[in-house]
């Protein structure tokens, strides 16, 4: 491991020992936790995007990895749309892919908007082909002819989802938030409203100014959290001034701020998001949403704003509570992947992660690009494998070994790719190998698996050991370990 990664698994354990929220139990608990308690992982997938397992690693470290670019899946050339087409919603719906995005046009030669902001729509059966079907809701230019699925306030960052809490209204099984504006101690300020609709096309006002604190000319979201049993939204705010590496003095930064609700209509537990080892940057939007193979976790994917250039690029993040996040400096998507996304404003990132039918081993991202160029601005995607964002790599020969950890599986599965011999071990809480399941009896793992089950002298079978103290100790050979899991 190198200074700087041992610097940060340090940091970043010692702040985890004293988080407080969901899976890691109460605040009394987690000031009386040690490092060296059990952790109760159950028979849920863990990603190794941060050093949550992680007591110990040589010649082995946590890597970002960045998406491949493939082909491009949307243009926003319609009259009703345009060059400012932007904060794209994505997400699956039973047998279909839905998208929502604001159409909009700055016309380039007369230096004016061409038309005003509508919210469009367009849906796929494979998330690489789209269409936008003519809807007939609302008139452009004379004709109902287009993909307009609302107008007026909101259509500037109207984001959707499909509400999948059991409880929820038939007529709300599609809700969203958008910008407006509301009175605040006599006062008229922005805010977001909350909008429903049963079928995702027709929509009415929910609830005006929901949310009120905060600054919302960009994408600001919410969704339903099954894991916890509530809703939860991140938007844009300004945080107060602060010097940055390079000395800078800005007025505020870009930020973003998540809150809970039981409802959609009434949030609380407002709180800034706090990231581990990062310094401060202006972020733009935010992009997170529950990662669906390990619902536990939140992955982002943030867009990082350069003021002097107007430059965005997209980075990732991830969190285990919603409010500490463990970002990675590097870009996620670079302005070289093609192309025109080196303008102001033309590299974000969609809100959405799908995974194609028939297709376990990728996930399909989407990111903006031609903004305030040509026609329209057009929609790109690119693809991680699954579980792809982060891997603990060993270039040559690696170590890992995990704090202890208690399940309830009965086999261990892996995500992993390895060119060389890769073995695991069982230990005891001590790290004494366990009978039976040493670094000897372990079948070696080479290839490349989204679900490997490991062997032990021809067996798999670990249930005998589910509820007691183990480690896991890999010797990895030239190979990148994304997440594990003790399936039932």
């Amino acid at each position: 491991m190198t200074s700087r990664n041992a610097h940060w698994l340090s940091k970043f354990t010692a702040i985890l020992c004293l988080l407080t929220s969901g899976i890691w139990g109460s605040a009394a608990d987690g000031l009386a936790a040690k490092t060296d308690s059990p952790l109760d992982i159950g028979s849920r997938r863990e990603l190794f995007v941060d050093d949550f397992l992680i007591a110990s690693m040589t010649g082995a470290e946590l890597k970002l990895h960045k998406p491949a670019p493939r082909e491009v899946v949307l243009a926003c050339d319609s009259p009703w749309e345009g060059n400012t087409s932007a904060y794209y919603t994505l997400f699956r719906d039973n047998d279909r892919f839905r998208a929502y995005y604001r159409g909009w046009h700055f016309d380039q030669k007369t230096k004016k908007w061409a038309h005003p902001e509508f919210t469009c729509y367009a849906e796929s059966r494979d998330g690489i082909k789209w269409k936008k079907p003519e809807l007939g809701l609302f008139e452009f230019k004379g004709s109902k002819r287009n993909n307009i699925i609302w107008v007026g306030e909101g259509t500037h960052n109207f984001t959707p989802f499909r509400d999948s809490n059991a409880a929820c209204a038939p007529d709300a099984r599609y809700k969203a938030l958008a910008g407006g504006t509301t009175l605040v101690n006599g006062k008229k300020k922005s805010c977001l409203n909350a909008l429903k609709s049963p079928d995702g096309i027709h929509w009415t006002l929910m609830a005006g100014g929901v949310i009120t604190a905060g600054a919302f000319d960009s994408q600001n979201l919410a969704f339903w959290d099954a894991a916890r049993g509530e809703y939860r939204a991140y938007w844009r705010i300004f945080a107060a001034g602060y010097t940055d590496e390079r000395g800078w003095k800005p007025e505020g930064v870009r930020a973003i701020r998540t809150a809970t609700s039981k409802d959609f209509i009434h949030w609380e537990n407002q709180a800034d998001l706090k990231y581990v080892d990062s310094p401060a940057e202006h972020l733009y939007t935010n992009a997170v949403l529950p990662y669906g193979r390990a619902p536990h976790l939140f992955v982002g994917f943030p867009t990082r704003f350069q003021p002097k250039t107007q430059q965005v690029e997209p980075v990732f993040m991830s969190s285990r509570d919603g409010v500490l996040f463990r970002r990675w400096r590097e870009e996620l998507i670079p302005i070289t992947a093609p192309k025109d996304r080196d303008g102001n404003r033309s590299n974000y990132m969609t809100w959405g992660l799908l995974q194609h039918p028939g297709n376990n081993r990728e996930l399909s991202v989407y990111a903006t690009e031609a903004y305030y160029t040509g026609p329209g601005s057009r929609v790109r995607r690119f693809t991680f494998r699954t579980d792809g964002f982060v891997s603990v790599c060993a270039g040559n020969e690696g170590t890992l070994i995990t704090k202890p950890l208690l399940f309830a599986g009965s086999k261990l599965t892996l995500n992993i790719a390895s060119k060389g011999r890769t073995r695991v071990e069982l230990q005891d809480a001590a790290g004494q190998p366990l009978p039976g399941f040493a670094l000897a009896d372990c079948a070696p793992i080479t290839g490349d698996f989204i679900e490997h089950t490991v062997r032990w002298k021809s067996r798999t079978d670990v249930g005998k050991l589910a509820g007691k103290p183990v480690r896991l100790r890999f010797e990895l050979k030239d190979a990148d370990l994304y997440s594990l899991r003790f399936a039932r």
